[in-house]
């Protein structure tokens, strides 16, 4: 039987819970985790969800291989076995429900550290680190569009994890300059995309707005290392980002 979004969002709440009574450090990343930050609850932002995606310290994989399977948990076997030091896929018993595992860091389009960073917060992966995994998607979509902007329409932006950290997005982007320009291509998709919106109103859509150009001034205030400066001149001329190839399973 699927589940409904409510309850996969209790599911992977209570996966997180329970990975943290044994010390095993998980966080949810992907729709679910922008729906943990919904504060608001605007129905624009309302969607269905097609399976659970989380983050687990690499450190700790061999533990969390055991606790998912304690968890209701099967692996995918044969996928686990060539990219479990990476990504892990695991299926739930009684739903069937995909869980897609990152390990350590998050890699797209783009690869998004995250090791270090699980501690933040206590539920999700940071929301900076949050707002540039969707945003790092080349070929944004609707819906990941509407991801992000329900990310700036719930949090304010700051220089510490309680916000959007924008202090964070410019390490991140100051050192990679791919990254750098995919999220300011997409911020400027979800301007488009939030701007055309009639569901809301013009001072919900100016905060969206005002957050997303904070993340561009940012772009334009944060330092620019030589090697940023380089790749900068070669733009787009050079592929930028990862070739991502689909996981249908």
């Amino acid at each position: 039987m699927a589940m409904t979004s409510q309850e996969m969002l209790a599911e992977i709440k209570r996966l997180v819970s329970a990975a943290e009574t044994k010390g095993i450090q998980v966080r949810a990343i992907g729709g679910l985790a922008v729906r943990a930050h919904d504060k608001i609850g605007h129905p624009l932002f309302v969607r269905d969800f097609a399976d659970l995606d989380v983050v687990v310290a690499k450190k700790q994989r061999r533990e969390f291989e055991s606790f998912m399977l304690e968890a209701g948990y099967s692996p995918d076997k044969q996928f686990n076995i060539l990219n479990g030091a990476e990504r892990q896929i695991y299926h739930e018993n009684k739903s069937d429900v995909k869980v897609d595992v990152f390990v350590g860091d998050f890699v797209m389009c783009h690869k998004i550290p995250l090791e270090n960073r699980l501690k933040a917060d206590t539920m999700t992966i940071p929301l900076a680190e949050l707002l540039l995994s969707k945003a790092q998607i080349l070929e944004l979509n609707r819906k990941d569009a509407l991801d992000i902007s329900s990310i700036l329409f719930n949090n304010e932006t700051g220089n510490d994890d309680g916000k959007i950290n924008l202090q964070v997005i410019a390490q991140l982007c100051s050192a990679d300059w791919g990254l750098y320009k995919t999220v300011s291509i997409n911020l400027g998709r979800v301007e488009e995309v939030i701007s055309k919106e009639p569901s809301m109103s013009q001072e919900e859509r100016d905060l969206v707005l005002k957050r997303a150009r904070a993340i561009l001034k940012t772009f334009e205030d944060m330092p620019k290392p030589m090697a940023w400066q380089l790749r900068d001149r070669v733009g787009t001329r050079v592929k930028w980002y990862i070739e991502v190839e689909e996981v249908d399973l």
